[in-house]
């Protein structure tokens, strides 16, 4: 008995709110702890970036510091925090360049071209480590209509990105995030006309641009051991610079990305040709490490570096499938663009490593940097 009342109580919400009101770091944090996973994801979806979502994220947080005591709690803690997570992001997207993947951004390159130099510009999508940072699986709210993992696959974002600010901002709440058109018309300050007006262009927008499958549901289809096989025989592919085995696991018309390169290549015949003269022509040494990003599932490929007597960072591949087949490859190089002249991207493997990208494309996911 002694010891059951010397036990502390656990403070109720309210509490915890009035403390952080009256300037209570450590009650503020306890207060807005359990919301800074799906708040950073989020602002990842509004902006495409991981970088940028940080910024969102930790602008968000002094604004709320900045207001709770203002705060009174007649809408629900949740709602005020998105209400200031979406606004921070807004004020984002009108400062910059949207973000794309480089099927967006021009046609796809003759398979016996080399690269070319990357675009310097903050253009491109950034992966997602939706493992480290806490997803769950299901919806976020029992009227959201995408799933948590649905909604930050990369065809997904993509589609988002080339949606106008506001309508953006309207289909995250509504069909991510659950909130009703109310909520949401009172998160934006506008009406609830506009909001379910920019819902049905925002949806019509979306779905032209989405498969009608997602992969959430394609890979529900493949059973476990299926999916590690198919995995297994792509690395087996590339460690053994085995271009048709790998040619054999795309689609007919599959398609091969490399931000920060805007070059791509399409088809599963065009992707062959490329990989032959290029990255599985023997002259490098793959390895790959399986982890997951964007609810899908990806490798970090390590490229053999002889000075260094060790398999070093290159990409993260994020795989689509389409069936038991890969549909997309999306390899997020993580090399250095400071050379100038072409020539170097045609050797990309041998460019150093650039601090920034290897942390968003290794270190967020948990993947060592080298392999001996």
């Amino acid at each position: 008995m002694l010891m059951a009342s010397a036990r502390a109580v656990k403070p109720t919400e309210p509490e915890v709110l009035a403390a952080a009101r009256r300037g209570d770091e450590q009650a503020f944090g306890r207060l807005v702890d359990p919301y800074r996973s799906e708040l950073h994801a989020h602002a990842y979806r509004m902006l495409g970036s991981i970088y940028d979502a940080d910024d969102a994220l930790q602008e968000t947080l002094l604004r709320a510091w900045r207001g709770v005591s203002r705060f009174e709690g007649r809408s629900a803690l949740r709602s005020w925090l998105y209400t200031i997570a979406t606004n921070v992001c807004l004020t984002q997207i009108a400062r910059r360049p949207k973000r794309v993947l480089p099927i967006d951004y021009g046609p796809a390159a003759d398979p016996h071209d080399t690269p070319g130099t990357p675009l310097v510009e903050t253009v491109w999508l950034e992966p997602y480590p939706d493992e480290m940072l806490g997803l769950q699986d299901g919806y976020a709210a029992p009227e959201a209509r995408y799933e948590q993992r649905e909604s930050v696959e990369l065809a997904f974002i993509a589609a988002l990105q080339h949606l106008a600010a506001n309508q953006r901002a309207v289909l995250i709440l509504r069909e991510v995030l659950g909130f009703s058109a109310k909520e949401t018309a009172a998160m934006l300050q506008t009406t609830e006309a506009s909001v379910n007006s920019a819902l049905q262009r925002a949806r019509a927008a979306v779905e032209e641009r989405v498969p009608e499958q997602s992969q959430q549901q394609t890979l529900r289809l493949l059973a476990d051991d299926d999916l590690s096989e198919l995995v297994e025989r792509y690395v087996d592919a590339w460690e053994r610079n085995d271009v048709q085995a790998f040619a054999e696991m795309l689609t007919e018309d599959a398609t091969f990305t490399m931000p920060p390169l805007a070059t791509w290549y399409q088809n599963r015949e065009g992707i062959r040709i490329w990989a032959t003269h290029s990255p599985m022509s023997g002259a490098w040494r793959w390895r790959a490490v399986y982890t997951r990003a964007n609810g899908q599932p990806a490798l970090g490929f390590y490229a053999w570096d002889e000075d260094a007597q060790a398999y070093l960072p290159f990409a993260l591949n994020v795989l689509t499938f389409s069936g038991a087949q890969i549909s997309d490859v999306t390899a997020f190089i993580a090399r250095s663009i400071k050379a100038t002249e072409a020539a170097a991207y045609a050797r990309f493997p041998e460019q150093p490593a650039d601090p920034r990208r290897l942390t968003g494309t290794f270190e967020r996911f948990g993947l060592p940097y080298r392999l001996t």
